[in-house]
C-alpha cells in the first residue's frame, strides 16, 4: 500500500466518518493514485473548513502534510496538529519555504502536501503563489479540492500538471472553484483583479 496512507484503523476512520455525518458532509471524487502531488483546498473562508478537512483526512487515512502559522502549534494542540501532518511556519520568515517543500518532495518516494492558495481565511487581493512554485519546482501535479457549503460536499478534482504561466494556471483553477460556494462567499477572491474591501459578516 502507498505510504501516502496510514494503516487501517477502525477507530480513527470511525471518528472521521462520524464527524462528517454529524456535520452533514460527504466526499465526492477519488484521491488520485499518485505517489506525489500538491493538494490545494479552496475557498478557505471559515475555521469550519479545518474541521471538515481533518475529518475527511481521518476517514480516508490520507498521510498528507500541511503548513500553518507557528502560533497554532503551541502546547497542547501542537502535539495533535503535528500528529495530523502539520508543519509550523513563521509567516514573517517564510523565505525558503518553497525550497524546503521541493526538497521534501524530492527526498520522499511518497509525499502529499495540502495547502490553501489564499493562505488565510480573510479576503485577499489574490492567491499566494507558493503552491504553484512548489508543484513546478518538484515536478508534481496539482489536485484541487473544493469546499461546497451549499451541498456540504468536499469535492476532489482531477489532477492537472503545472502550467508554464501562473496567471493561466490560476484562471483555470478559479473556474473549478467557482462551481462550489464557500461558507462566506464575500471572503473568497474569485479572480478578475484585486479583491474589493469586504469584512467578515
Amino acid at each position: 500500500m502507498s505510504s501516502n496512507y496510514y494503516p487501517a484503523n477502525r477507530l480513527v476512520e470511525s471518528i472521521g466518518r462520524t464527524v462528517l455525518r454529524l456535520l452533514g458532509w460527504n466526499i465526492e471524487g477519488q484521491l488520485p493514485r499518485l505517489n506525489k502531488y500538491v493538494a490545494i483546498v479552496g475557498y478557505h473562508t471559515s475555521n469550519w473548513d479545518f474541521v471538515v478537512l481533518i475529518a475527511a483526512k481521518m476517514l480516508l487515512r490520507l498521510h498528507a502534510r500541511w503548513y500553518a502559522k507557528h502560533t497554532l502549534f503551541r502546547w497542547p494542540q501542537g502535539i495533535l496538529f503535528r500528529s495530523w501532518g502539520g508543519i509550523p511556519i513563521v509567516r514573517h520568515k517564510t523565505r525558503g519555504v518553497v525550497e524546503q517543500a521541493v526538497d521534501a518532495f524530492q527526498g520522499h518516494e511518497h509525499f502529499v502536501l495540502g495547502l490553501s492558495p489564499e493562505g488565510t481565511r480573510s479576503l485577499t487581493d489574490g492567491w499566494k503563489e507558493g503552491f504553484y512554485h512548489i508543484a513546478r519546482g518538484a515536478g508534481v501535479p496539482i489536485v484541487p479540492v473544493a469546499l461546497d457549503y451549499q451541498r456540504k460536499a468536499l469535492v476532489i478534482g482531477d489532477p492537472r500538471q503545472p502550467m508554464a504561466d501562473y496567471s493561466e494556471q490560476v484562471t483555470e483553477l478559479i473556474e473549478f472553484y467557482n462551481q462550489f460556494p464557500p461558507k462566506y462567499p464575500k471572503l473568497a477572491w474569485k479572480g478578475g483583479g484585486p479583491a474589493p474591501n469586504e469584512s467578515r459578516k
